[in-house]
């Protein structure tokens, strides 16, 4: 099968497909990794609303999709930036989707991101107004029987002058907190607006901030989901956790070694990557429960290359190729996006991703994958 892709100046070449589907495995409950996919959501494409109003969400194919995981035997990280949060995604429809998917896979495990989006930066003036803030969205989720990934507060930092105003906003909050919970450290290369969290502008000092919120509220510390693309960083901090309290990668570029550990330990995984990946993390983790660590190493190694085009600076617009192979895979009819984010990638990026994807044996139907892809190349024009 091929299919005619343009490079850079639109000029044409064939491309011949040479992937094979990855083979379908299902996660016991209690596998060799614990893993959380950071799912995405639809929109519905025939909305009135504009791109920069109020979200359109799609909630059958949006829940259809997660379904879809939780019959995989993954976890689902929720209302986390995938899922376009503080990006097309407000409040009021993270708490929704939150209690959809609680009603829809109740016996899935589910992580709810909790945060302050809801209090606009400018207007937060005091560690109290972020504390507030906080609070609330921790007794909406659990009130629906929520468990909690605790995520980075552009207000708190906005506010904070020191590491000890982020001690003592995590103390409060965390006091509050009725089950254990996952700690979000989100570099700036998401978001910008996250830059010098934890009160220190460089990762020594930062490091130990967190060491101390970790430490100093154990009985309420999970494990804590680390998203700074730097698997050094990782490692040592994943070093320094007391016993017990887990590390989460959110490393997208370097999960696989991550995951597999070393002598002195190894992550579990909190990923966006595990979206568009989620039948490659299922297989490569039932691997790893048999001993295969070669096996684990041959599936997801090959989809390291995939996982850095999506994720690509500027990386906050990796959603874009989430659905974007999302679409190609059949679970959604449409590539539209929430804020029309459809539109932040160039068509290179989308012909890059098409063929990684199939060189890794991520399209599962690849007829239709090549459909899909005619029918975007000739809304460009090639």
């Amino acid at each position: 099968m091929k299919i005619a892709l343009p490079d850079t100046q639109g000029r044409l070449s064939d491309y011949h497909l040479t992937g094979t589907p990855i083979a379908k495995a299902v996660l016991p409950a209690n596998p060799a990794r614990i893993v959380y996919s950071a799912a995405h959501v639809v929109a519905d494409p025939f909305t009135a609303n504009d791109p920069s109003g109020r979200a359109a969400v799609d909630w059958e194919k949006t829940m259809e999709f997660r379904r879809y995981l939780a019959g995989l035997g993954l976890g689902i990280a929720e209302a986390m930036d995938t899922a376009q949060r503080g990006m097309g995604l407000d409040w009021p429809g993270a708490l929704e989707l939150i209690r959809r998917t609680r009603a829809e896979v109740p016996e899935a495990l589910v992580g709810n991101g909790c945060g302050t989006d809801h209090l606009d930066p400018a207007e937060a003036k005091t560690l109290d107004d972020v504390i507030r803030a906080y609070l609330e969205q921790v007794e909406a989720i659990q009130s629906l029987g929520g468990r909690i990934v605790l995520m980075a507060s552009r207000a708190l930092a906005r506010v904070a002058t020191s590491p000890d105003d982020y001690l003592h906003v995590y103390a409060k909050v965390l006091a509050a907190c009725d089950q254990p919970v996952i700690l979000h450290w989100l570099g700036e290369m998401f978001d910008p607006a996250l830059a010098g969290y934890w009160g220190a502008p460089d990762f020594p000092q930062a490091l130990e901030t967190v060491l101390a919120v970790i430490e100093q509220n154990l009985a309420k510390v999970d494990g804590i989901k680390m998203s700074l693309l730097d698997k050094d960083k990782e490692i040592t901090l994943r070093r320094r956790l007391p016993e017990g309290v887990k590390m989460y990668t959110g490393d997208d570029f370097n999960y696989p070694e991550l995951i597999e550990g070393d002598d002195q330990g190894f992550s579990h995984a909190l990923l966006g990557i595990f979206d568009p990946l989620a039948p490659a993390a299922a297989y490569a983790v039932s691997r790893l429960a048999e001993g295969d660590t070669a096996g684990f190493r041959a599936t997801l190694d090959p989809t390291v290359p995939l996982a850095r085009t999506i994720f690509r600076a500027p990386t906050q617009y990796y959603k874009t190729g989430v659905v974007f192979l999302a679409w190609l895979n059949g679970f959604q009819d449409h590539f539209i996006m929430l804020n029309g984010h459809q539109a932040m990638r160039p068509l290179p990026y989308f012909t890059e991703i098409f063929r990684q994807s199939d060189a890794c044996g991520l399209l599962r139907d690849p007829d239709l994958a090549v459909s899909r892809m005619k029918s975007l190349l000739g809304l460009y024009g090639a």
